[in-house]
């Protein structure tokens, strides 16, 4: 029997709404740029809650503002955050971002900097942070079954040693995960190009084949209105040149690696949209580390699974990224960012079913609380996704 099964328990906390974290975390939202000082200033003031700067919030419209607010009001909402103090230049949407967060039960609250100015504000803010974080720190962990554990992957600075090592030991995982019911997310449209048609293979339904098709054609779109014959200038990056992928075809066939053997992708998503049903989920995303893992917090996955090759330091402010590499070398350079080294795997030290459990190992062990690679260094990459200029 392997590591993980129906009855293997972890301990989280079990939010108001039922989903259940694996972090205790009290965050001060920015809604936009302006308020970034002041969410900072209450979370230097107030020890326990942390701030979430970014760079936009103003003079967004149409797609790229509802994915804005779906984006901030997601990582409000997620499981490992207990409570939420929310701070924008404007009442009105400062009101729509609590509003979207108070609908999972959790406490949360927001100001305004307009009118009040910023020690006003930082002054309100803090008093409920600091009541907020009292609060959390009260609530305890509790016995849960794995598959309530979301778990999402994307890989960063691939090479060889990735499509051949540490994305299939994802894959293996994920076999795993999927057949007792988890719900799971992989995405990356632009890296599956030259690979499409095996993910639509994987379709559990005609429906949700057309549906991925379709997220995948307005990436092409994209393409074909900048005018831009091929992806040369960022696919595959200079890294993964190095690291030996010569095509974007190559990096799309160990990128699929990630979904295992056995899982059907059973969903898909638009970037930040939360799932309705366990399973695999697509969502359509950028190849970009940060604004990738962004976008699943934002969908309320609690664990993040990310192989790399040559190495990559990516790490969330919410969402625990679990790093995974099979390059020796960069394991021996880079060991202070790896979590789960299955170099034996290409030195056939290890089995890919060895790698698989060494990784759901590292799962468990993260979900009860012990820090990543990238939580320990201080790795929060916050990076909102961006579709058109601001108006």
């Amino acid at each position: 029997m392997g590591i993980v099964n129906k009855d293997t328990p972890f301990l989280g906390y079990r939010r108001e709404n039922g989903r259940v974290g694996v972090r205790n975390h009290v965050i001060v939202l920015p809604l936009d740029d302006l308020s970034n000082a002041a969410a900072e200033a209450v979370a230097q003031h107030i020890k326990g809650c942390m701030a979430i700067p970014h760079p936009y919030g103003r003079l967004q419209f149409g797609a790229d503002l509802e994915l804005h607010f779906r984006t901030l009001i997601g990582t409000g909402c997620n499981p490992n955050v207990a409570a939420v103090v929310v701070i924008g230049i404007e009442e009105g949407w400062t009101q729509k971002v609590v509003d979207g967060i108070a609908a999972t039960g959790k406490p949360v609250a927001g100001f305004g900097i307009e009118l009040h100015g910023d020690h006003d504000t930082i002054l309100r803010a803090s008093k409920a942070a600091r009541g907020f974080v009292q609060w959390a720190s009260e609530q305890q962990r509790e016995r849960c079954e794995v598959a309530e554990l979301w778990v999402s992957t994307k890989c960063g600075e691939s090479d060889t040693t990735s499509g051949c090592g540490a994305n299939p030991a994802v894959g293996n995982a994920f076999d795993k995960l999927h057949a007792l019911g988890s719900t799971l997310c992989f995405g990356e449209t632009t890296e599956l190009t030259g690979g499409e048609q095996i993910v639509a293979a994987r379709c559990a339904s005609d429906a949700v084949r057309e549906r991925f098709m379709a997220m995948f054609e307005r990436y092409q779109q994209v393409i074909e209105r900048h005018k831009t014959s091929d992806l040369s200038d960022s696919q595959p990056t200079k890294g993964n040149i190095a690291g030996g992928l010569t095509t974007i075809e190559e990096k799309a066939l160990g990128n699929i690696q990630k979904i295992g053997k056995k899982c059907t992708v059973d969903g898909v998503l638009d970037k930040a949209e939360m799932p309705t049903h366990p399973g695999l989920w697509f969502m359509d995303s950028s190849s970009a580390a940060a604004e990738m893992v962004t976008l699943c917090a934002a969908s309320g996955y609690a664990l993040h699974f990310f192989p790399t090759g040559q190495g990559n330091v990516i790490g969330n402010p919410i969402l625990p990224v679990i790093k995974i590499c099979a390059n020796p070398r960069t394991v021996r350079t880079m060991s202070e960012h790896i979590d789960v080294d299955v170099s034996g795997l290409l030195q056939r030290e290890m089995t890919l079913d060895e790698a698989g459990e060494r990784l759901l190992a590292n799962m468990l062990r993260t979900a009860n609380g012990r820090l990543t690679a990238a939580e320990a260094l201080g790795h929060r990459e916050f990076v909102l996704t961006r579709l058109y200029e601001s108006a």
